[in-house]
């Protein structure tokens, strides 16, 4: 219960990041996995040990037995947490952290009342960190569960950050300086500085204060008061630094441990400095939502994670006991390669956190990965040294014939601390060596990421002659966000050779930037950067963002080339465009084709309704849906690249009744930030329909309150591509008392511009409203070849929505009349009335739904089409065959 929990997590964490790409909410489950799994663990575990030893209050039985069920108490309740997150099952999360705040409340008071009953000691304040630690936990955990459940929007931002500074702070911060107090001179093996107790006690109300204000000012939406906070806090730590800085120049670090805790301590105050700028300087809690998401991850990898292996690294042989041989043997193993683990870690951390390519600091990470993972085998290592030692002093004492518990004569082991000098400095630039390479060969496989660049005389023109020689070289840096480009323009002297260094400073979308010249910046997801080279400038050059509809939007670039006469050859003019014209864009359409044997349409039918719940109470409905690219066929051997939920257009079909709740999580494995918005709930759309960049996800949660068919789509911006492009879906909310039908169908129209073979959208006949397709269920004529079924006299609902983006539909039954019509929430015709008229289409605009009833009189092919007769024959048309 003491050690392997810890190497559960850790081993989880570890396989987490080595796939987390095919995970939900990677990141979340990253630092969780880390922070309340492993390092929570620990803090029970090791803030009780401590707490017995400065007690002088050694545990009894029912004491160690109390111990073990709070340390199932946390962890169970952690396992619910993360399941209940990642299934999106928020009462299973909620009982998780219910389980966490009662395990740590139990930790608390059983800590507060052995101090109360112990004798003075001059660092009983250890414990009392410990205690007002265990008191902040519980209310970061129920912040937590408010943020799981995602009926928040406004307050998100506030509610996250009061969320991490109540844990990260609180919960942590305080255990780790009230045990470094002690700890790290012990640590280092010399005497605890003369200050350090007097330091500890007059820190504890400042930093104790001061989280809490952080705290409180984030949930409370105040920004000086949570930087306030912060900054006393860091002035709170100040109040420990002399005598940590003391002992440290008594007895410099040189172990695994020490190191190791040393660099932790530097990640620490680093990052909450700059969380401090970032409170400082920012406008808006979105704008320190956002800043302060970029530094958490370093806070957790870079402070958390090394003072959790290295204090470890230290405590577990200590613990373990059984002599000083087998207490050495198990240091020895922890301490192998230790200056290089550590320098290889904090380099290769350090150099992500810089403004590095993508690539780079992928590199980086797994040599992060690697140093810092090191541990568990070394955990097992150490574990089986510690037997093996304690083994041979057993046998020691038994050949020798002395008294049990005698000290065997042993042999020194030399510890990593006491190698020679220059050893450990060959360590060290040896991780600096490797974090080094690493970075070269990203820059090697992507130079221009980098901004490295080839010499100005560097091409030669079509013609053979030799490019323009540069008169001097410009480096301009432009931004990516909310589709522009800041600035848009670029003058430059003719002749210049221009560098542009591009930032995405987007939260959501990926965005690059392609020169009319050929030039690219590549696709740079939200805070990644590049450098273009533009080459020497003799005239005026285009550039856009190509990612589909971007440039449509707005996103354009224009470099000048001030002084110029006119185009050269070997250079485009502003009104280039490497981009495929639309007449050339697709390849000819035969909607009367057969699709082939293999084809299977979409399915039309409404599946049933699920069962009332047998307590009476609404249903809830939970799904995932996944946003990925796809080659999907659209007609007879005409494919594109979608834009889907689930690999499908239209995607899922969702089916309820009024008072049912639905909870969709959305998860984005596109190369494109996305988003949803479901027309069947009523809801603020802050939070909810916000864009997400790939690999992350959302949960969106409404409760159906109104009947009808109801549209869901991409809200991403330009909408009207990414509707066009598949990311649409529909949700069928039935009415109360809606009598049964023999047969229900949903049909739900939309139109396709159509790009090249296997390409994406053509937002050109987009925006000119030229489409090339209209069809039912996102394939042209698909129920002409696999018509639907009916019985004569059966009654048959047809469910319908246009989903658009741009054309109105008309539905009719060729041969058939509706009896019962109903639009938009409406009966227009009920055949339930008596009434003896009829009606011969249904008209819907673009988001609009309803349904139409009728019975066929006999059997035969009955055409249905949209009577927009264009439409029609573009695809808009299908056939119910119905039997006797």
């Amino acid at each position: 219960m003491r050690d392997l929990p810890v190497a559960f997590w850790l081993t989880l964490l570890v396989l987490a990041t080595l796939v987390h790409r095919e995970l939900p909410a990677p990141r979340w489950l990253m630092i969780h996995l880390l922070l309340l799994g492993a390092v929570s663990h620990a803090i029970l575990v090791w803030s009780q040990y401590f707490s017995n030893a400065l007690l002088r209050n050694p545990p009894k039985a029912r004491a160690r037995a109390e111990q073990n069920w709070r340390l199932l108490l946390l962890n169970g309740g952690t396992i619910l947490v993360i399941a209940g997150v990642l299934s999106t099952l928020w009462p299973v999360t909620t009982a998780g952290a219910g389980l966490i705040a009662a395990s740590v409340i139990w930790h608390g008071v059983d800590l507060f009342t052995r101090m109360r009953v112990a004798l003075p000691s001059r660092f009983g304040s250890s414990v009392k960190y410990y205690i007002a630690a265990a008191a902040f936990l519980p209310v970061g955990a129920v912040l937590g569960t408010i943020l799981a459940h995602g009926n928040i929007s406004s307050t998100h931002e506030q509610i996250m950050l009061s969320h991490v500074l109540l844990n990260v702070l609180g919960w942590v911060g305080l255990t780790v300086a009230g045990t470094l107090v002690t700890l790290w001179p012990t640590m280092l093996r010399t005497r605890i500085a003369d200050q350090a107790a007097r330091n500890s006690q007059r820190a504890l109300p400042v930093l104790a204060i001061s989280a809490l204000a952080a705290g409180a000012g984030a949930g409370f939406g105040l920004l000086p008061v949570a930087a306030l906070g912060l900054t006393g806090y860091i002035a709170g730590l100040g109040l420990m630094a002399s005598s940590f800085i003391q002992v440290a120049r008594n007895k410099p670090p040189k172990t695994f441990s020490t190191l190791s805790v040393l660099g932790a301590v530097g990640w620490w105050i680093g990052c909450l400095v700059a969380l401090d700028v970032v409170l400082l300087i920012s406008g808006d809690w979105q704008q320190a939502g956002r800043a302060f998401a970029a530094i958490t991850p370093y806070l957790a990898a870079g402070f958390a994670a090394q003072v959790l292996l290295g204090a470890l690294s230290y405590l577990v042989p200590v613990a373990l006991g059984g002599g000083p041989g087998p207490v050495r043997a198990a240091t020895t193993m922890f301490d192998r390669g230790a200056v290089l683990r550590v320098a290889t870690a904090n380099a290769a951390l350090l150099a992500c956190a810089l403004p590095v390519p993508s690539l780079v600091r992928v590199l980086c990470s797994v040599l992060y990965l690697v140093a810092m993972a090191s541990f568990l085998p070394l955990l097992v290592m150490a574990l089986r040294a510690h037997r093996q030692a304690k083994a041979k002093v057993a046998a020691e004492i038994q050949a020798l014939g002395l008294p049990a518990g005698t000290p065997a004569p042993r042999v020194r082991m030399a510890p990593e601390g006491d190698r020679p000098a220059g050893q450990r400095a060959g360590q060290a630039i040896a991780g600096l060596l490797a974090v080094v390479l690493a970075i070269a060969i990203g820059v090697a496989i992507d130079p221009a990421a980098a901004g490295i660049r080839a010499p100005a005389l560097h091409d030669t023109s079509t013609n053979g002659t030799s490019a323009p020689v540069a008169t001097e070289t410009k480096t301009v840096k432009v931004e990516a966000a909310d589709m522009r480009y800041i600035p848009a323009l670029i003058e430059v002297p003719a002749g210049t050779h221009l560098m542009i260094e591009l930032v995405n400073t987007d939260t959501s979308e990926t965005h690059d930037l392609v020169l009319a010249t050929g030039a690219n910046s590549g696709r740079l997801a939200p805070g990644e950067s590049a450098t273009v080279d533009a080459g020497v400038i003799t005239s005026d050059v285009a550039a856009w963002c190509s990612i589909v509809g971007h440039r449509q939007m707005g996103m354009v670039l224009e470099i000048k080339a001030t002084g110029a006469t006119a185009p050269e050859a070997g250079h485009e003019s502003m009104h280039h465009s490497t981009e495929p014209s639309a007449e050339a864009s697709t390849a000819p359409l035969d909607l009367m084709a057969e699709p082939g044997t293999e084809f299977t349409a979409h399915e039309a039918s409404l599946p049933p309704l699920e069962p009332q719940r047998s307590d009476g109470k609404p249903s809830i409905h939970r799904a995932t849906f996944t946003a990925v690219e796809a080659i999907v066929e659209v007609s007879p051997g005409m494919r594109q690249k979608l834009w889907t939920f689930n690999g499908t257009a239209p995607g899922p079909l969702l089916h309820g009744r009024i008072g049912d709740t639905f909870e969709v999580t959305l998860i984005n494995d596109g190369s494109m930030g996305h988003s949803i918005d479901f027309h069947a709930g009523a809801l603020a759309p802050d939070e909810p329909m916000r864009t997400i960049a790939p690999g992350e996800s959302l949960l969106y949660k409404f409760t159906a309150t109104r009947a009808g068919i109801w549209m869901y789509h991409c809200s991403t911006m330009p909408m009207s591509a990414h509707i066009a492009n598949g990311m649409f879906g529909t949700v069928v909310i039935e009415p109360d008392n809606l009598p049964e039908a023999d047969k229900s169908y949903v049909l739900a129209q939309s139109e396709f511009y159509l790009g090249a073979q296997d390409a994406e959208v053509d937002t050109e006949k987009l925006a000119a409203e030229k489409p090339d397709l209209v069809v039912f269920n996102g394939y042209a004529n698909q129920y002409v070849h696999r018509p639907l079924s009916a019985k004569v006299r059966e009654r048959v609902r047809i469910w319908l929505l246009d989903i658009g983006p741009n054309r109105a539909s008309s539905f009719h039954v060729i041969g058939g009349q509706f009896d019962t019509t109903w639009l938009e929430g409406n009966y227009l015709l009920d055949q339930r009335d008596g009434t003896e008229g009829g009606s011969q289409a249904l008209a819907l605009g673009v988001a609009q739904g309803g349904f139409v009833e009728l019975e066929f009189p006999e059997a035969g092919n009955y055409p249905f089409v949209s009577h927009v007769m264009i439409d029609a024959e573009r695809g808009a048309q299908g056939v119910f065959k119905v039997a006797k």
